[in-house]
């Protein structure tokens, strides 16, 4: 008797099996979601910490790691771009050099099992997972944002920040279908990509240099000066992560960087994560939001959600049922607004 006193302390919500939705829903499905267990209510509840984040006005920052455009998520993350459901983009290189790949116009593949890597090397054709893509096509988008950037002004280094606002707007001029980089520039969010020699949009731009004698120079550290003085002038943050890599490295900082503009260290106060290399990892970007709390990158207090998920599987339902529950918090919040140029300019509506 007495250990059912004692367990009945703990049993106290049960699991809801997970019905057919008959109204096809997403976010209906993931309100039956809450219910249930393992990653299905770390990812009902992922969505409804994000709603928090946008009803609670805070500054948010989006980290795009891994191959998401190539996989098909381009149109998903330009709509949460584009309709404010974050305020800043930190994005791996490749992330936005197959954007560009997409926005000139050229389209990735859909491999299959009977395809061997070495038929696929003879016949110029480039595989990411089990995506495809042209090499050849590859290459003139290479060469397009290396003839862009010797376009520029070269008596002075660029931020990430500012070359991709600008390259976005370029684009602007002749995308059919916005993409991250066009949705960015329209909706006047910055993009930070503090790896973006390890990328193509880095080779291209070398490969200008030796063909055409290009000076053009990136000054990387701008982009953390940025990003402090984001951070500073915000009343909170909160990051959402998609993948690990650099982009979650970077944005793991901005709290220690906030020390910069002389601020004290705050910590984030929302994070959500979503990946399948989640802590406890081999690398610092892969550890804890509970070790990032040693170093005060996360709140002591913070709300933090980390669902183990293929992104690819988690944005469309994200994506696809904020666009429903979420139009209210987005038409009452006080989102950062900013002012593009050589520095970046930030206030709040």
């Amino acid at each position: 008797m007495m250990r059912r006193q004692k367990s009945s302390k703990y049993l106290t919500a049960p699991t809801r099996p997970v019905q057919i939705d008959r109204d096809r829903s997403i976010s209906g499905i993931l309100q039956k979601m809450e219910g249930a267990g393992f990653q299905a209510r770390t990812l009902a509840d992922a969505h409804n910490l994000w709603i928090e984040m946008l009803s609670d006005n805070t500054t948010i920052f989006m980290g795009l790691a891994g191959a998401l455009i190539s996989s098909g998520m381009r149109r998903l993350l330009a709509y949460l771009i584009k309709n404010h459901y974050v305020d800043v983009v930190v994005s791996s290189g490749s992330n936005l050099f197959h954007d560009l790949h997409e926005t000139l116009g050229r389209y990735h593949y859909q491999a299959s099992s009977e395809m061997t890597d070495a038929e696929l090397v003879e016949a110029g054709v480039g595989r990411m997972y089990d995506t495809l893509a042209s090499e050849h096509e590859f290459r003139e988008a290479e060469e397009w944002v290396g003839n862009f950037s010797n376009t520029v002004d070269h008596s002075r280094p660029y931020s990430t920040r500012e070359f991709l606002h600008l390259l976005g707007r370029e684009l602007s001029e002749i995308a059919t279908e916005d993409g991250i980089l066009t949705s960015s520039y329209k909706a006047k969010v910055p993009i930070f990509c503090p790896a973006i020699a390890d990328s193509s949009i880095g080779v291209g731009i070398a490969t200008s240099r030796i063909d055409r004698k290009n000076p053009f120079q990136f000054d990387v550290i701008q982009d953390i000066v940025e990003n402090s003085q984001i951070l500073a002038r915000s009343v909170s943050t909160s990051v959402i992560y998609f993948g690990t890599g650099t982009p979650k490295s970077f944005l793991q900082q901005t709290e220690i960087a906030a020390t910069l503009l002389k601020q004290s260290i705050r910590g984030h106060k929302y994070g959500i994560e979503i990946g399948i290399d989640l802590p406890p990892g081999g690398s610092t970007s892969g550890r804890s939001f509970e070790e990032a709390q040693t170093w005060g990158r996360v709140a002591r207090d913070a709300k933090t959600i980390s669902v183990l998920c293929d992104p690819t599987i988690a944005i469309p339902i994200l994506a696809t049922s904020l666009s429903q529950t979420g139009t209210k918090a987005i038409k009452s919040r006080r989102r950062p607004l900013f002012s593009f140029g050589r520095d970046l300019g930030v206030n709040f509506a």
